[in-house]
């Protein structure tokens, strides 16, 4: 068997335990079987270690990170939005319905990605740098943190509007999951920071300038002022409720733009690795 055949394999049975654990979460939240949600978690464990399998065959066979076509970028991000999830929901069960959101997400980043165009792809002189990685590391921390946050904003919407449901009495009180959004926001404003920061050294070693203004540079700056921005109303404008809520939806729908979507559609020095 070829090295993408066992990859391939091993990231639909990644799927398939990601979607199992989605269904016991649901399963758990809805009809009051708590003990389901730590067979959730358990499922969802067991999904990352055929993802991570994945992500290794893949990395030996073409000799680079996964960060260099959509197919690897959207997989590799699916495993880092679910490691953090399990991290934050493992010892605390009450913070479970945050994979409602995550989980789902993760299944459309994987399942998309292997519809591409996932072949192998030599990585280009300019891409063979440490910074590199560690831009492209952070970028992935941000995304899954502000992923967790809008998780989170999406619940507290729900909680807010006064649905009343088996899943809404499981779900936190407002007050915690407002709490929770800040502190991912909080989180990965300084991840989204720290790329910014390593990106800039990466482009002075390939391009000889730290910043060019090239249209995904500028998108990052945008989202890095949207997220700081919410960040400085929270803290300092006391900003609470739905209006925070909301300008989290906005601002991480700004960060899809900027990390998913702009790179298909703008020309950019940024798009070489999502082609």
């Amino acid at each position: 068997m070829s090295p993408f055949a066992i990859e391939t394999s091993l990231h639909w049975l990644a799927v398939a335990l990601y979607t199992t654990a989605t269904i016991l979460f649901a399963n758990a939240l809805l009809f009051r079987h708590p003990s389901r949600v730590r067979w959730g978690l358990w499922a969802s464990l067991a999904g990352l270690a055929p993802h991570a399998a994945a992500l290794v065959v893949r990395w030996i066979s073409v000799g680079h990170g996964p960060y260099m076509l959509k197919h690897e970028v959207l997989s590799s991000n699916a495993w880092i939005a679910v490691v953090l999830l399990l991290a934050f929901a493992w010892r605390r069960q009450d913070r479970a319905p945050l994979a409602l959101v995550v989980l789902p997400a993760a299944i459309l980043m994987i399942g998309f990605g292997l519809f591409t165009h996932p072949e192998a792809k030599d990585l280009p002189p300019t891409l063979r740098s440490v910074w590199l990685v560690f831009h492209v590391l952070f970028t992935k921390l941000a995304v899954g943190a502000f992923l967790l946050a809008f998780a989170a904003a999406v619940l507290l919407l729900r909680k807010l509007a006064g649905h009343a449901s088996p899943l809404m009495e499981r779900i936190p009180e407002p007050d915690q999951l407002e709490a929770y959004m800040v502190r991912f926001v909080g989180f990965g404003f300084v991840f989204w920071s720290t790329t910014i920061v390593a990106g800039a050294i990466w482009a002075n070693q390939s391009w000889g300038r730290y910043w060019g203004w090239d249209p995904i540079e500028t998108w990052s700056l945008v989202t890095w002022l949207c997220f700081g921005s919410l960040l400085h109303l929270r803290h300092f404008f006391h900003l609470r409720g739905r209006a925070v809520a909301w300008l989290t939806v906005a601002c991480f729908g700004v960060s899809l733009l900027t990390a998913f979507i702009f790179p298909f559609l703008i020309p950019s020095i940024h798009s070489a690795y999502f082609q």
